[in-house]
């Protein structure tokens, strides 16, 4: 992959979270979490459906207060280093784009954020590179899993000074979860930390895949894996 900005090019960025959790009445929005992902890694985290994986993703990205523990990059807990360094990818209510734009507009609104060129030849030869100039006038409903979180995490990683790269949840869409976790691969070998958040079941099928044995990079992290008592690492509870 190509989609690589001079700011990935550095070694050793750490992105770290100790004890995050984030509250809400009756119950927490994401239980206490610890994860660690440097760049040219990928990272699974993996828990049920429900508002922790956004949260997770806020936190990580500097845009919300958490009421427990706390995230750094590189030892740094500033919120603006976090806010410029991490990228958003596709968080439903937060930055996932409209459905029902077609795919070409919401190229051209992504390339526009990153700083790139968005008249409609620049979009077309964007899309056409990746074999998906067919797709320009299609909703975003309409394309495959694995094709859209390529181009949205593809143009978002694009943005000046970003290192690490967030998505949740891209299990939403249905399809093969190897197909997105190949782009997160993709992404972490152009040099970005890259983390993932799904569902268990994704996470099983992932784990369990015979190509993904021996498990290569950090372990996958169960949401809510640092709170007392505490959770058995979620690669123990897999086969």
């Amino acid at each position: 992959m190509n989609d690589r900005t001079s700011g990935a090019s550095g070694s050793g960025h750490l992105l770290r979270a100790v004890g995050v959790r984030v509250d809400a009445r009756p119950v927490p929005l994401l239980e206490p979490t610890s994860l660690a992902v440097r760049t040219g890694e990928r990272l699974l985290v993996a828990g049920e459906p429900g508002h922790g994986h956004t949260a997770l993703a806020l936190a990580l990205g500097g845009r919300l207060k958490v009421d427990a523990g706390f995230v750094e990059l590189d030892g740094s807990r500033s919120g603006h280093a976090l806010r410029r360094a991490v990228a958003l990818v596709d968080v439903p209510g937060v930055s996932e784009p409209d459905v029902v734009l077609p795919l070409g507009t919401v190229v051209a609104e992504e390339l526009a954020m990153a700083g790139r060129p968005t008249r409609h030849g620049a979009v077309r030869d964007y899309l056409d590179l990746r074999g998906l100039g067919h797709l320009a006038g299609a909703p975003l409903e309409a394309v495959p899993p694995g094709p859209r979180l390529r181009v949205l995490a593809g143009i978002a990683a694009r943005r000046p000074g970003v290192l690490a790269v967030v998505t949740t949840v891209p299990d939403r869409f249905g399809g093969d979860p190897a197909d997105w976790w190949g782009t997160a691969g993709e992404l972490a070998a152009a040099g970005f930390a890259v983390l993932v958040t799904c569902t268990d079941a994704s996470a099983l099928q992932l784990t369990s895949a015979p190509w993904a044995h021996p498990w290569s990079g950090p372990s996958p992290v169960a949401l809510g894996s640092a709170r007392t008592p505490s959770r058995r690492p979620l690669e123990e509870t897999l086969p």
